[in-house]
C-alpha cells in the first residue's frame, strides 16, 4: 500500500496501538512493521491466526513470554567471530527457557488452535546450551566461580590476597589512625589504599593514587601492601583471561545451535504478535470479519478504531453489490470524513489480519489498492491552490484505480467554482465507476444529490442532523441524501422569519421539490427502522415463546409416558407374584391331595384358564385396541372412549350435537369432535387407567405383613404386593411387622410407606402393639 495512504488513514496509529500489546521486543518490531496483504488467502490465514488467540484470551488463557529477548544480533555476532559478554549469554538462556515455557503452555492447551500448535513445532528446547550457560552465569550475569575450576582457584587467590591486604591496613590503621583523615579503607584505581592528611604524608610513605577535591586527603598505598597490591592485580588479569576463555567458549556452543535459536525467536515473535492482534482486539471489542475477493463491504455497527468508545457512534455501511458507489452529503463537522476514514481504516485493519470494531457478520473485501484524498493537500513551496493540490492527487488516483481498488473522496470538486466542480465531480465518478471500483465520495454539492438517483450503481446518504438541539448525531443514513437545514438552523438561532420567508422565495421550485422529497425520505426512514425494531422485538418474544412451549410439551410427552412404563411394570410385577403364587398353591394341592382324582389335561386346562386371566397391557398391544369404525350415531352415554388428541381414556356423559359430545376423563371434563373419538372395549381395559388391576380373590387379605427374617429387597417387593392386595381388599388400616434388629428394614420401610401415594398416615406401634418393631398404617 501506498505509504501516503497510510498516514492519511493513520494506519500508524493502529500499529504504535498493536507494539504496546506486544510483549517481547521482536512481537514489537512485527507490530511496527505490519502491513496490509494483498492475497485473499494470506488474509484468510492472518485472520485465523488472530482468532485463536482470541479465542484463548475469552477464556483466561494469556500464554506467558517471560524473559524472551531479541537475541538475533548476538546469534549474528557469535557466527561471526565475535565473543559474547556474560548479559548476551544469559538473555540466550532465558529465551531457550521462555521459548519451553510458551510451547508447553500452548501443547497442553485442550483447544482447538491448530495454527498456534503448528507454530510451536518450530521452537527447539535446547536444554543442553540452557544448562550449559546457566552453569557458567548467574542471574544477574555474573561468571559463577564453579564456571570452571582454573577461574575457581584463581578467585580463591584473590579473596585471600584481599584478606591479607585488609589485615595489614587494618593494622595501619590502628597504629597511624592521627596521621588519617579518616579510619576506612577505600580503592583507587583498582588498589587497596587509605585516606591520609596530606601533611602528614611523609609519616605514612608510599604511592599517592589520588587527592581529594580540597587537596587537604591524599589516597596512598602503603609500602607494606605494595606488593600485596601488586599480586592482586596480577590475580585480576588472570581472572579476566580465564573469563574471555569461558565466554569464548559459551559462544562457540551458542554459534553451533544458530539456526535452532534464531528459529525459536522467530516462532516466539511471531506468536507473540499473533497475541497482541488479539489483545487489541480485545481493548476495540472487535470481531473477525469474513474475507472475500469480490470488492464487497458490509460492515455492521462499525466504529473508527481511533475514536475512544465513549465518544464514537457506530454506522451500518454496505457497498460492492446492489451499489459500487455511495455519495454522502450533509453539514460540516458532521463525521462525512470519519466515516470515509472508518471504512478505508477497518480495510487496511482486516488485511492486516487485525479484527475490527464492529459486530460480528461483517465482511470486507481484499483489494489491491486503497486510495484516499482527504484533507487540504496545499502546498506553498509547490504554488499549488487547495483544488490544485486535490486534482493533482486525484488524477495520479484515476489512472491506477481497477475493479480491485476503494477509493476514498472527499469533498469531491470542492476548491472551485461549484457548477464547475459539480460536474467536474459527477464526470470523475462515472469514469471511476466504468473501471469497476468500489467509491465512498462526499460532498456539499446539491447536484451530486440528484447524481446518486440517475445512476444505478449509485446510493445517496448523508450525516444525519438534529435541528432540534442543532448538533450533529453522526448517525449515517444510507438512501437518503443530505439537506442544507439553513433555514431551520436560522429559525433556531432566532432571525426573523421575514428575512427566512423572503430567502425561501429565491430558490426555485425545483429545489423546494428535492428538499421536500429528502425531508419526506428521513421520515419514511426513522418510520422504517422504528417499526423493524419493533418487529424485531415480536419475532424474538414470539421464538422465545415458541420454544417454552416446545420444551413444556416434551417435558409433559416424557412425564405421561414415563408414568405409562411405571404402572405397567408394576402391573406386570404383580401379575409374575400372582402367576407364581398360583403355581406353586397348584402343586402343593396336587402334592397334598393326590387322593384326588383329576386327569393330568384337566391340569393343563386350568392352568391354561389361569394364563387367560392376565390382562392385555398397553407394552404388548402396542395401543389401546380400538373397534373399527362406526357411524357417528354409535356413541352413547356411558361408553369408554379413546380421545385421540391426548391419547387418553374416557367416559361419554353428555351428548351436544352430532359432532360434539362431552366426555370425562379423570376429574376433568371436555368437549370433543366426533372425529376425534373412538369407541374401545371395556372388558379388559378400564376407564381410568390404561393398566388393570384385577383383585386376588384367590385368599382374602390379612391385616398385618410380617417381614422379618427377610432380605430387603425382597421384603420391599412382598410390602409393595401386599399394599396393592390391600387397596384391592378396601382395608384402611394394616400392621407392617418388621422387627427392631439392625434398623436397616425398619428405615426401608418407613422409606417406601413415605413415599408411597395411597398411605395417609402411618406411625410406630405402642407397646401393646409392638413398639418400634411395628408400623401402622393408614390407607385411603
Amino acid at each position: 500500500m501506498n505509504e501516503r495512504i497510510l498516514r492519511v488513514l493513520e494506519f500508524n496509529k493502529i500499529t504504535k496501538q498493536l507494539a504496546q500489546a506486544a510483549a517481547t521486543a521482536v512481537g514489537k518490531d512485527r507490530a511496527l512493521r505490519l502491513a496490509p496483504q494483498k492475497n485473499l488467502q494470506i488474509v484468510q490465514t492472518l485472520q485465523a491466526e488472530t482468532d485463536e488467540a482470541v479465542q484463548l484470551l475469552r477464556l483466561n488463557l494469556d500464554v506467558p513470554f517471560g524473559g524472551i529477548v531479541d537475541i538475533r544480533s548476538s546469534i549474528k555476532r557469535s557466527t561471526i567471530g565475535g565473543t559474547l559478554t556474560p548479559q548476551e549469554c544469559l538473555d540466550i538462556a532465558n529465551t531457550i527457557y521462555g521459548g519451553r515455557q510458551t510451547k508447553g503452555f500452548i501443547e497442553k492447551l485442550e483447544v482447538t488452535i491448530p495454527i498456534l500448535k503448528d507454530l510451536t513445532k518450530n521452537i527447539s528446547s535446547l536444554n543442553d546450551l540452557e544448562q550449559q550457560i546457566k552453569k557458567c552465569i548467574d542471574d544477574q550475569g555474573k561468571v559463577l566461580d564453579q564456571a570452571s575450576s582454573k577461574l575457581q582457584s584463581i578467585r580463591s587467590s584473590i579473596r585471600t590476597n584481599e584478606a591479607r591486604i585488609r589485615e595489614k591496613l587494618n593494622n595501619t590503621i590502628k597504629t597511624k589512625s592521627k596521621q588519617l583523615s579518616d579510619a576506612i579503607i577505600t580503592i583507587r584505581n583498582d588498589r587497596f589504599v587509605l585516606p591520609v592528611k596530606h601533611e602528614l604524608r611523609g609519616s605514612i610513605g608510599g604511592i599517592v593514587h589520588d587527592q581529594s577535591s580540597s587537596g587537604q586527603t591524599l589516597f596512598m598505598e602503603p609500602k607494606a601492601v605494595v606488593e600485596l597490591n601488586n599480586e592482586l592485580q596480577a590475580a585480576f588479569v588472570k581472572e579476566q583471561q580465564e573469563i574471555d576463555l569461558i565466554l569464548r567458549t559459551l559462544t562457540r556452543y551458542i554459534a553451533e545451535e544458530n539456526a535452532p535459536l534464531y528459529e525459536n525467536v522467530m516462532a516466539l515473535g511471531q506468536i507473540d504478535f499473533i497475541f497482541a492482534r488479539a489483545k487489541l482486539a480485545h481493548q476495540m471489542k472487535a470481531a473477525m470479519p469474513k474475507i472475500n475477493n469480490e470488492g464487497f463491504i458490509k460492515m455492521k455497527q462499525a466504529r473508527h478504531p481511533l475514536i475512544p468508545a465513549d465518544e464514537v457512534v457506530a454506522n451500518d455501511v454496505e457497498i460492492g453489490s446492489s451499489y459500487q458507489a455511495i455519495v454522502i452529503t450533509g453539514p460540516n463537522t458532521g463525521g462525512k470524513t470519519v466515516t470515509l476514514k472508518m471504512v478505508g481504516l477497518c480495510t487496511l485493519m482486516a488485511q492486516s489480519g487485525l479484527q475490527i470494531p464492529a459486530l460480528d457478520g461483517c465482511e470486507l473485501s481484499v483489494f489491491d489498492h486503497v486510495f484516499a484524498d482527504i484533507g487540504d493537500e496545499q502546498s506553498i513551496e509547490q504554488n499549488l491552490s487547495t483544488f490544485s493540490s486535490h486534482m493533482t492527487n486525484i488524477v495520479s488516483i484515476m489512472d491506477q484505480i481497477n475493479e480491485k481498488t476503494l477509493v476514498l473522496f472527499d469533498e469531491l470538486g470542492a476548491g472551485t467554482d461549484p457548477q464547475e466542480g459539480a460536474a467536474l465531480a459527477m464526470s470523475l465518478l462515472d469514469e471511476a465507476i466504468a473501471k469497476g471500483a468500489c467509491i465512498i465520495a462526499t460532498t456539499h454539492y446539491p447536484e451530486l444529490k440528484a447524481y446518486g438517483y440517475n445512476r444505478e450503481k449509485v446510493i445517496n446518504a448523508s450525516v444525519e442532523f438534529d435541528v432540534e438541539t442543532l448538533q450533529p448525531t453522526y448517525r449515517l443514513l444510507i438512501g437518503v441524501p443530505g439537506r442544507s437545514n439553513a433555514f431551520e438552523i436560522s429559525t433556531r438561532l432566532g432571525l426573523n422569519q421575514s428575512i427566512i420567508e423572503r430567502a425561501k422565495s429565491y430558490i426555485g421550485v425545483d429545489s423546494k421539490n428535492v428538499e421536500n422529497m429528502i425531508a419526506s425520505l428521513e421520515r419514511s426512514k426513522r418510520q422504517a427502522e422504528a417499526d423493524y425494531d419493533e418487529a424485531h422485538q415480536l419475532l424474538l418474544k414470539s421464538e422465545e415463546l415458541k420454544a417454552d412451549l416446545e420444551s413444556n410439551w416434551e417435558q409433559f410427552d416424557q412425564e405421561r409416558e414415563a408414568l405409562y412404563k411405571e404402572a405397567e411394570n408394576k402391573a406386570e410385577k404383580a401379575l409374575k407374584k400372582a402367576r407364581e403364587e398360583a403355581e406353586a398353591i397348584v402343586q402343593d394341592i396336587r402334592d397334598k391331595q393326590s387322593n384326588i382324582t383329576m386327569k393330568e389335561h384337566e391340569w393343563i386346562e386350568a392352568k391354561k384358564k389361569l394364563e387367560d386371566a392376565k390382562p392385555q397391557l398397553a407394552s404388548e398391544k402396542g395401543d389401546l385396541k380400538t373397534l373399527p369404525p362406526k357411524p357417528q350415531t354409535d356413541l352413547q352415554v356411558g361408553d369408554s372412549v379413546k380421545v385421540t388428541t391426548v391419547n387418553q381414556l374416557g367416559t361419554v356423559l353428555e351428548k351436544i350435537s352430532s359432532d360434539e359430545y362431552y366426555v370425562q376423563i379423570g376429574m376433568i371434563k371436555l368437549k370433543v369432535n366426533r372425529e376425534n373419538l373412538q369407541r374401545v372395549k371395556t372388558s379388559s381395559i378400564n376407564e381410568r387407567s390404561p393398566v388393570t388391576m384385577v383383585q386376588n380373590s384367590g385368599h382374602s387379605t390379612r391385616s398385618e405383613l410380617d417381614l422379618r427374617g427377610q432380605r430387603y429387597e425382597e421384603a420391599i417387593n412382598q410390602l409393595e404386593k401386599y399394599l396393592d392386595d390391600v387397596l384391592l381388599a378396601g382395608l384402611t388400616n394394616v400392621t407392617i411387622i418388621h422387627g427392631k434388629g439392625t434398623g436397616a428394614l425398619r428405615k426401608g420401610v418407613l422409606k417406601f410407606v413415605e413415599n408411597h401415594p395411597h398411605i395417609t398416615d402411618y406411625r410406630t406401634g405402642s407397646m401393646n402393639e409392638g413398639g418400634s418393631g411395628v408400623t401402622v398404617v393408614e390407607i385411603k
